[in-house]
């Protein structure tokens, strides 16, 4: 009697778990912003944030994280994402979009008491976006 060769399946299933891996890496590798004229839209992998620009309070420089808790999310190596809990005041989020921890931040302010942190991996394209926020919000109190 001859046996049946099931090897196929699991070369599929293999298969699937790696490509399902690297998409997933390749969603969250990189911080992707869309602007547009009224607002701001940060997707990196499934964290998602839409900023309209009336609603940025402050935009300044951050050079470290504060002390968080995480509620969800991840780090690798100098990547840093997720949603936070403040330490001093623990209702409040903090959404972290952080692709290189070494570099400065920026750090918004929006509806008066929410944060997010955010740099790129490159550090042109980071101060770029601050220059770009600042002018934003500029525009809006005029």
């Amino acid at each position: 009697m001859k046996r049946k060769n099931k090897k196929w399946f699991w070369n599929v299933v293999l298969g699937l778990s790696v490509l399902l891996s690297l998409l997933a890496f390749m969603l969250h590798y990189h911080n992707w912003t869309r602007l547009e004229p009224d607002r701001m839209q940060i997707i990196s992998g499934f964290y998602y944030k839409e900023l309209p620009y009336k609603d940025i309070t402050a935009v300044e420089w951050s050079q470290k994280l504060p002390q968080m808790e995480r509620e969800h999310g991840f780090s690798a190596g100098s990547r840093e994402k997720g949603v936070f809990k403040d330490s001093l005041y623990p209702d409040r989020k903090v959404y972290v979009y952080v692709d290189d921890l070494r570099q400065r931040k920026i750090k918004l302010t929006y509806s008066d008491s929410m944060y997010i942190y955010m740099n790129f991996t490159d550090s042109l394209e980071t101060v770029s976006m601050y220059h770009l926020l600042r002018e934003k919000i500029k525009v809006g109190e005029n």
